[in-house]
């Protein structure tokens, strides 16, 4: 009992030590709902709804790894392999999203109005985001499962990868609202039209990091 309890709290701490030092996790969140003036109820849908995806996928993957017999150096591999799609995917969309927003911020007939909420453009953003979750591994989560699964004890895997899915959206949202009340002290109105330029470039330079540092 002792160390499934163990197990389970390795699985909490992990679950947020991985999403905390990934900004990658919250970023993008945050600058978009901040330039597209998304509301909160809308901004905790999206993170939920990408937060699943990103956990789910990296879950499916460990237990058919397990039934497939799978070692934790092949299931290791092929996140890694999700993972630099993810990478590219979310640099590009930062890079076409910067671009897009300077033209927006130059652009004349688009300085007195903001991107109307029901916009294609403005519907597409959150399911790019959410394809760029759900390509985007929890590396981490895989030994979590792999221990339990192994001795075939999958109660103890279920168990594992749900306490870290739980910690791991929980503090997606609290870094994003963290991070927008961080935003609100520092913007102004003047600043208003760059705000989805700023929003792309940030978005870049965490593709930048992750596919050339490896954050």
């Amino acid at each position: 009992m002792t160390n499934e309890w163990v197990l389970l709290g390795t699985a909490a701490t992990v679950g947020f030590v991985h999403t905390i030092t990934g900004p990658d996790h919250y970023l993008p969140f945050a600058v978009l709902a901040k330039a597209r003036k998304w509301s909160y109820a809308k901004t905790t849908s999206i993170i939920l709804l990408c937060g699943i995806g990103h956990v789910g996928s990296s879950v499916a993957i460990g237990f058919l790894g397990i039934l497939a017999g799978f070692g934790l150096n092949q299931l290791t591999s092929v996140e890694s392999s999700r993972g630099d799609i993810a990478a590219w995917i979310l640099l590009l969309f930062g890079l076409l999203y910067m671009a897009w927003g300077i033209y927006k911020a130059m652009d004349k007939k688009h300085k007195s109005h903001s991107e109307s909420p029901t916009s294609k453009k403005a519907n597409l953003t959150p399911w790019v985001l959410f394809i760029v979750f759900v390509f985007g591994p929890c590396e981490a989560l895989i030994p979590v499962i792999i221990y339990p699964g192994v001795r075939e004890n999958y109660w103890l895997a279920v168990s594992a990868s749900t306490v870290f899915s739980i910690v791991t959206i929980a503090t997606m949202l609290l870094a994003v609202f963290f991070t927008l009340k961080g935003i609100s002290i520092f913007s102004t109105e003047k600043l208003t039209r760059f705000s989805h330029a700023a929003a792309g470039l940030t978005i870049f330079i965490c593709g930048l990091l992750i596919v050339f540092v490896g954050l």
